[in-house]
């Protein structure tokens, strides 16, 4: 009889002892390649779901996958503390964040444990500690010194139950909601502080340094929105400026309207009295509409006209100047011209208001020429400039920038009479990291009549939140009238000055939490220079790619700004990216406590043990897709454990060994070996998993049968044992140590492969006649394709086939199928 397998008490056994011998401690260790693996660090919620697993173990696996490998691997794991559930709770609850932050994390860090990964806890970081927060003020600073960080007045998102401004990116859906809690977002004008993520707009668009998902790299470079064209100038009646920025200068000449945003700054100015009631009326109206109601395509456009007019500069045409809600103040400059014959919205709004459609592109094909009265839509495509009198003749094509001739012309034209110049637009906007609440880190910013903005110095970091205060039930910050809190002196003159109340993005911590796990002790520095030295970039990275145009642009940019501080030399935060996808609900739901579909975690490793938990959630999906939860799939790996713990245990006795059984038996490992190896590369956990069940398989037949040599079914059993050490870690530790091996097997090598071992002997070929498949042969696995041809055309089958005749041609694709054409 062979010891049973109890999971609870084995866990909790080897869990006991990597803690105590630090197995996991992870230090600088020059002799060895760096590894630096990297998970996203979660929100203490409370409690671990099985999405966090499904993020965390297969993460775990590869790290240790990389540490037999023989890497000196770095894997820590933190808290992303701040943010607004801690403060809404506070609110419900009637206490501080602080208290539910800090009893949250200490009930996750013991379901982390449970799960037996390799985190070093020595280097956990905490975003809401004190110390980290001094070094998120330190380096506000730090941008601010660069003129990377900045204060203005702006209409920003803001989501009225949350009670605090949103950036860009935390804004959802048609219906412009608020990504945490759903309610829709208003605009209000505020003073705002922002960081110039603008600045390294083209440094975000090369991705040549970083091996990233196609489906990321493309959603950043749509977030990012790189448009070539022009910049040219008109003038108000008065005089004064309005720059439009057009993807398309050549068609000027076609601008018949211009259209300004009803928040743009010279509405006021240019509308004329008599228009004046109208336009107000109209500014109301839009007020209340969301930017995706403003910019729909299929809603019926409105507008008013201003009164006032623009000059076009391109032919001193007077053109009127209308207001209208589908140009918003958030792209570009908040004015556009307009060109009719060649612009579909445009068309349709002059069309409504009865405005002048003048074409400029005479479409390619047609003879008669393009009329006003002959159009029944804009004109968008090949052709030859027209009406436009310098490049009048030359062609256009739909290419973008100075691909196409006319607007390469154009520019050319533009610039040599001073009337406008090349340029490049961006749709990315500076991050908004102002926020109206409580539970953040506060911005080190003081306010003094006299020196104006004054950086907190650095010997008075970290500006720490209260503990004394009461919140309101409406979610208004209670920072702002805790007068205790925010009067202050300044640090220059010394006189009465007050605090900043609003406190950070709580994704400034997370833009760079993966250097303070290098050192999350250091009071000197953000890090450790020597740590970072060696340990640095994060060679991979793994998480949701819900967080590709928000936390993983913002922690490049913050990496680009780190180099220029001298902090670190390179420009890229993470070298490699992998994303999970999700884990669904039994009904093929995204789960949720109302749907009664949620799988906790902690429930299965009681039943099961967190190695069956882990084998499964490796197994069940591509990880990259994810995908339903399956109660009775859990019974599979379950089984795979169970039935590699007989087998590592059981008493073998050959009875008569063949040496064919034991040549299969031994191919059979080292194809595993070579299988569970490119699969661990790729990240194809599940093959992987289906790869060690089917070893096991024939580990099982070669038990029964006793015909394999004892050295055979050895190597077969402790290779399957260092596969499945990273994805099963605690049994396979028991198993190795029952075995008589040393500790650890989370240390020991991982199997490499024979080629000559592993090779088949032979392989089955599909023989085809014009594509059809008639027969199936067996030929040595390195046949010749000469050979491969005869065989084929040696089979009964096949001369049956032919009766008699001679074949065409005969293609084969090696090791796969012969295909005879008669």
């Amino acid at each position: 009889m062979t010891k049973s397998y109890n999971h609870q008490e084995i866990e909790a056994k080897w869990q006991s002892k990597w803690e105590k011998t630090g197995l996991y401690r992870q230090v600088v260790d020059k002799s060895k390649p760096k590894h630096y693996a990297l998970t996203m660090l979660p929100y203490p919620s409370g409690d671990l779901h099985i999405g966090h697993w499904y993020a965390m173990v297969p993460s775990d696996s590869r790290a240790r996958y990389m540490r037999m490998n023989g890497y000196n691997v770095l894997f820590p794991m933190g808290f992303d503390a701040f943010g607004l559930p801690a403060e809404n709770a506070a609110i419900k609850n009637n206490m501080h964040p602080n208290i539910w932050t800090y009893s949250n994390i200490e009930r996750m860090r013991k379901q982390m444990r449970l799960m037996g990964a390799m985190f070093d806890w020595e280097r956990e970081a905490i975003s809401a500690d004190p110390l980290f927060t001094r070094w998120d003020q330190w380096f506000f600073k730090k941008l601010y010194e660069l003129d990377l960080a900045y204060r203005k007045k702006a209409a920003v998102d803001f989501c009225p139950s949350c009670n605090t401004t949103l950036a860009r990116e935390q804004v959802w859906g048609e219906d412009r909601h608020c990504e945490r809690c759903g309610t829709p977002v208003i605009k209000k004008e505020l003073e705002q502080w922002f960081f110039r993520t603008t600045k390294y707009t083209e440094e975000l668009l090369d991705f040549s340094q970083i091996d990233w998902p196609e489906r990321v790299k493309v959603m950043q470079t749509n977030w990012i929105g790189r448009s070539e064209g022009a910049e040219v100038v008109f003038k108000t009646e008065q005089g004064d400026p309005m720059p439009i920025f057009t993807t398309r200068p050549d068609t000027l000449w076609g601008a018949t309207f211009m259209v300004m945003a009803p928040e743009h700054p010279l509405v006021d100015k240019i509308v004329s009295d008599e228009q004046r009631s109208a336009v107000d009326r109209y500014k109301e109206g839009v007020a209340r509409l969301t930017d995706i109601e403003r910019e729909s395509t299929t809603r019926e456009k409105t507008g008013v006209f201003s009164g006032g007019y623009a000059i076009n500069p391109v032919n001193q045409a007077r053109i009127p100047i209308w207001i209208a809600d589908y140009v918003l103040m958030g792209y570009g400059t908040g004015a556009i011209m307009a060109v009719p014959a060649h612009d579909q919205r445009d068309f349709e709004f002059a069309r409504q208001f009865g405005l002048e459609i003048v074409p400029v592109i005479q479409p390619k094909g047609m003879n008669e020429p393009l009329t006003a009265a002959a159009m029944e839509e804009s004109y968008v495509g090949p052709g030859v400039m027209i009406n436009s009198d310098p490049i009048n003749g030359v062609a256009t094509n739909v290419e973008k920038g100075r691909k196409n001739p006319s607007i390469a012309a154009t520019i050319d034209w533009l610039e040599a009479n001073g009337t406008g110049k090349e340029d490049v637009n961006y749709r990315l906007r500076d991050w908004l990291i102002s926020r109206q609440r409580f539970w953040g880190a506060p911005i080190p910013i003081i306010y003094c009549e006299t020196d104006g903005i004054v950086p907190v110095p650095d010997d008075q970091l970290p500006v720490l939140l209260p503990e004394n205060v009461d919140f309101d039930p409406n979610g208004k910050s209670p920072l702002k009238t805790h007068a205790e809190w925010y009067e202050t002196t300044c640090p220059i003159c010394g006189e009465k000055a007050i605090r900043e109340t609003d406190t950070m993005d709580t994704f400034f911590g997370s833009s760079w939490y993966q250097y303070r796990y290098l050192s999350p002790h250091n009071e000197e520095a953000p890090f450790d220079p020597d740590e970072g030295a060696y340990w640095l970039p994060v060679d991979q990275y793994t998480g949701g790619i819900e967080h590709a145009t928000m936390h993983l642009i913002y922690t490049r940019f913050f990496t680009k700004a780190m180099r220029e501080m001298g902090l670190v030399d390179f420009d890229e935060p993470m070298l490699s990216l992998n994303n999970q996808g999700m884990v669904l609900g039994e009904d093929n739901e995204k789960m949720s406590k109302s749907r009664g579909n949620v799988v906790a975690p902690d429930a299965l490793v009681e039943q099961y043990g967190a190695d069956t938990v882990r084998t499964y959630l490796m197994f069940f999906s591509r990880w990259e897709q994810g995908g339903p939860w399956n109660y009775d799939g859990i019974k599979g790996p379950q089984r795979l454990l169970s039935d590699v713990w007989q087998a590592a245990l059981a008493t073998y006795e050959p009875n008569s060994v063949s040496e064919k059984a034991t040549k299969v038996m031994r191919r059979k490992t080292h194809q595993t070996i070579q299988k569970v190896t490119d699969d661990m590369e790729t990240f194809s956990f599940n093959t992987a998993v289906a790869a060690t069940m089917d070893l096991r398989n024939h580990i099982l037949r070669a038990l029964d049968s006793a015909d394999v040599t004892r050295e055979a079914i050895d190597e077969a059993i402790e290779s399957i044992l260092l596969l499945l050490a990273p994805i099963a870690p605690h049994m396979t530790e028991e198993l190795w140590e029952m075995r008589g091996k040393p500790y650890s097997i989370h240390t020991a090598s991982w199997p490499k492969w024979d080629e000559e071992v592993a090779k088949e002997e032979s392989i089955t070929l599909i023989v085809q006649i014009n594509g059809r498949v008639r027969d199936r042969i067996e030929v040595p696995a390195d046949v010749s394709e000469e050979e491969a041809k005869a065989k084929a055309l040696a089979s009964p089958i096949i001369q049956e086939r032919l009766d008699g005749g001679e074949p065409r041609k005969i293609i084969v694709v090696p090791g796969r199928l012969v295909n005879i054409v008669a």
